[in-house]
């Protein structure tokens, strides 16, 4: 069963930059998992893709409102998923979620959070001026 847990999370000023990490745990030596995403929850919202990528070949893809701003990238040696944020706005404010799947296929546009069966607890982004 893998396990994802997220930090990095906290306040940052406007136009700043946070990067976040979302560990994954797994019982064999080898990752099984093919999709990763970063989504987020702002209060009030409904849940947002922010970037997905395929573990195997490293593409990515990213929403429309943290696209040229935020990067997804992975670490296969540290087991690691990575946001960086840059240029953070107040509307980035909000829970940050990854998720994962062990579906063998990888994402072709950003996922939709039905598509991902392995979710972490989030960390918070606070962004303020």
């Amino acid at each position: 069963q893998v396990q994802l847990v997220e930090s990095g999370g906290g306040s940052v000023t406007t136009g700043g930059s946070l990067t976040l990490s979302c560990t994954f745990s797994t019982s064999t030596t080898t990752t099984s998992l093919y999709s990763m995403a970063w989504f987020r929850q702002a209060p009030g919202m409904q849940r947002e893709g922010v970037a997905s990528i395929c573990i195997k070949t490293g593409r990515a893809f990213y929403g429309d409102s943290v696209k040229d701003r935020f990067t997804i990238a992975r670490d296969m040696a540290k087991h690691t998923l990575i946001l960086q944020l840059n240029g953070v706005k107040p509307e980035d404010t909000a829970m940050y979620y990854c998720a994962a799947d062990e579906s063998p296929f990888c994402p072709y546009r950003l996922l939709r959070e039905d598509e991902l069966r392995i979710w972490g607890q989030g960390t918070q982004v606070t962004a303020s001026s």
